[in-house]
């Protein structure tokens, strides 16, 4: 009955995502139900999903783990819709926010045919872990399109605090090769869930540590760089233990 549910309301919160880009163009009373029925439609699809976490017992924290992450990746990329769709709200068509809205829906579209692929993947434990794997892939990257932006973090932080963030990917590092190893399917959830986390922490530290005010523009270039490949090696590593 919750795999029936999720379905259900993903496909309403799909209908919404259309109603939130074509609101953009439309009058702000239109963008305004769209926006509002959005929320409603997330609420009721995070609860579903919740619900869905809870049958699978407590015995599996970890797949319950890659159910919640990726409503929580659904829910992240609607409020990003929302914000793009604010921007984009009366401009003309080729307008620079209207080709940021697009990238944001695509986005959303992506995250919620995510989540469907991943319910579905749960119910069949032959292939939970290939899933939460292909799920965090996607995760990164979508993150690591985020540290490439040229928006600036809205706090800095200490070179340090960028080097402390720098020991999970270790951490995370060694766990993919034993899953690699291993091919147990609970050894490749976990090996998901940490690198995500992991990833993740360095990206947001790595940005953060570069704007500090005395950090020089070249020191900047160079930190932004080496995160960025950094992430791609992490990347070419997860599908590597994909492949096996």
């Amino acid at each position: 009955c919750c795999r029936e549910n999720i379905l259900k309301t993903a496909k309403a919160l799909v209908e919404d995502t259309k109603l939130l880009v074509s609101g953009a163009a439309s009058s702000q009373d239109k963008l305004a139900q769209a926006a509002q029925s959005s929320a409603n439609t997330i609420t009721q699809l995070a609860e579903v999903v919740k619900l869905g976490a809870a049958s699978l017992g407590s015995d599996d924290p970890e797949t319950q783990v890659v159910l919640i992450n990726a409503i929580k990746d659904v829910a992240k990329a609607l409020s990003d819709l929302i914000g793009a769709t604010k921007g984009a709200a009366s401009k003309p068509a080729d307008d620079p926010s209207m080709y940021q809205l697009k990238g944001a829906a695509k986005v959303m579209v992506t995250n919620v045919t995510s989540l469907l692929k991943t319910v579905k993947a749960v119910e069949d434990e032959a292939t939970r872990g290939t899933r939460a794997l292909e799920a965090t892939i996607e995760y990164i990257k979508q993150e690591l399109t985020v540290f490439q932006s040229s928006e600036v973090p809205e706090k800095t932080s200490s070179p340090e605090e960028s080097i402390r963030m720098t020991k999970g990917i270790t951490m995370a590092t060694a766990k993919a090769v034993a899953a690699g190893n291993s091919c147990r399917q609970e050894d490749v959830i976990a090996t998901a869930n940490l690198s995500r986390k992991a990833v993740a922490d360095m990206l947001t530290a790595c940005k953060q540590a570069s704007y500090h005010p005395d950090v020089s523009e070249e020191v900047r270039e160079r930190a932004l760089r080496f995160g960025t490949e950094c992430t791609l090696g992490y990347l070419e590593l997860l599908e590597h233990v994909l492949l096996v």
